[in-house]
């Protein structure tokens, strides 16, 4: 499973029908629908805002196990950047449990930078996300969540989004877990038709506008849960691809300049649009095998923080201006996001751990007491003495 979790794949949607009683939601009503707890989905921009007069935000997000070799690369290109407003820039980290260093975790979230959730198992066949019951997802993000606050001594209120491993949704069921377990957006949604221009976030409390690419896709009424639309970017042929990884026909890899310039022209699309959230989706190795890659990624967050209308944020944070939508002088005068430091034991590296779901003993880095064995589905603090199944 170490590879399912540390390299990139090709997309594939798996059609099957969602398997729940729910009722399907209607369409929005606008005049019931307004923020900060509801919204239609929509391009229009949040407060009836002019483009100009309208934050850009840009979202950078990395997926999967965090580890030494890719926290090398987040403090390469992340660390020690401030957008032109004075606050330092953020990134959302969507992190699967396995093979994962908790103790970097923490120093990622006392950066500043979000920490969201990517199941438990991040396992395959693609049909066990498709076909996931509510409590199949209550385990894999419920726990997970549970699991991440503890070992990586983070509060577990500041965990409030999710990433579906395969970008593979199980129609309603995820969104039921937000509600249930007290989270607030997912971000696994891709759209390759609400594109140019792009669709902003929104809530379930109507049926969603957004085209399925990857179905089965949520269709019941599931109020206050916010939908962060992964809008693709369109490649050198003209094909959607919503992770940056996934685009069949990309610059080369080995050139810098027009990297650059193809990271740019997908975020004019925005810029110069409606200005919706541009998103940089990728997986870090990506970015560790193409080193131009990584040179032009750091030219383009050079660019944009020296703009005074763009702004590099958490995910987290496009959905609470999209609540309480204001004029970039406004945003600009709130200030800074306050966060409050986590401490993390140092000390705290343990194993060998017996597993119980493979015959592999593990290590783990924890920022709290070391678990008994290895944390697991059903298991998320690794109290149990002897294995369970998954």
């Amino acid at each position: 499973m170490k590879w399912i979790c540390l390299i990139s794949l090709l997309v594939v949607g798996v059609v099957i029908a969602a398997d729940d009683d729910l009722p399907l939601a209607k369409a929005c009503d606008q005049e019931a629908c307004q923020p900060p707890d509801c919204r239609c989905s929509s391009t229009s921009i949040p407060g009836g805002l002019d483009p100009k007069d309208t934050p850009q935000f840009v979202m950078v997000t990395f997926d999967d196990a965090v580890n030494v070799l890719n926290t090398e690369t987040y403090r390469n290109v992340l660390y020690n950047r401030r957008n032109q407003n004075g606050c330092p820039v953020g990134a959302t980290f969507y992190v699967c449990h396995e093979y994962t260093n908790y103790q970097l975790v923490n120093e990622l979230y006392n950066n500043g930078f979000e920490i969201a959730l990517h199941s438990i198992t991040h396992q395959t066949p693609l049909t066990y996300w498709a076909e996931a019951t509510k409590e199949i997802m209550l385990k894999e993000f419920g726990e997970q969540r549970v699991m991440m606050s503890h070992f990586a001594n983070i509060p577990i209120d500041e965990i409030q989004g999710i990433r579906m491993p395969f970008l593979q949704m199980p129609g309603n069921a995820s969104f039921e877990v937000l509600a249930e377990s007290g989270m607030t957006y997912d971000c696994s949604w891709p759209t390759i038709t609400h594109i140019d221009p792009g669709l902003w976030p929104y809530t379930l409390d109507y049926a969603s506008t957004q085209d399925c690419v990857i179905a089965p896709c949520p269709t019941a009424s599931i109020p206050g849960k916010w939908v962060i639309p992964m809008i693709s970017w369109i490649d050198e042929d003209g094909t959607p691809c919503s992770m940056v990884d996934s685009c069949f026909s990309s610059p080369p890899q080995n050139d810098a300049t027009a990297w650059f310039e193809f990271i740019k022209q997908n975020f004019n699309r925005h810029y110069q649009g409606n200005r919706s959230p541009f998103g940089f989706f990728i997986h870090e190795w990506y970015l560790r095998t193409y080193p131009a890659v990584t040179s032009a990624l750091i030219q383009f967050l050079d660019y944009i923080n020296s703009i005074p209308d763009v702004f590099m944020v958490n995910s987290k944070d496009v959905i609470d201006w999209v609540k309480d939508p204001v004029p970039i002088n406004e945003y600009k005068a709130r200030g800074c996001r306050n966060q409050t430091p986590s401490a993390c034991s140092p000390a705290s590296v343990c194993g060998p751990l017996e597993a119980p779901h493979k015959e592999e003993r593990f290590y783990m880095s924890s920022c709290n007491a070391c678990p008994k064995v290895y944390p697991w589905l059903g298991d998320p603090l690794g109290k149990n003495e002897k294995k369970i199944n998954s």
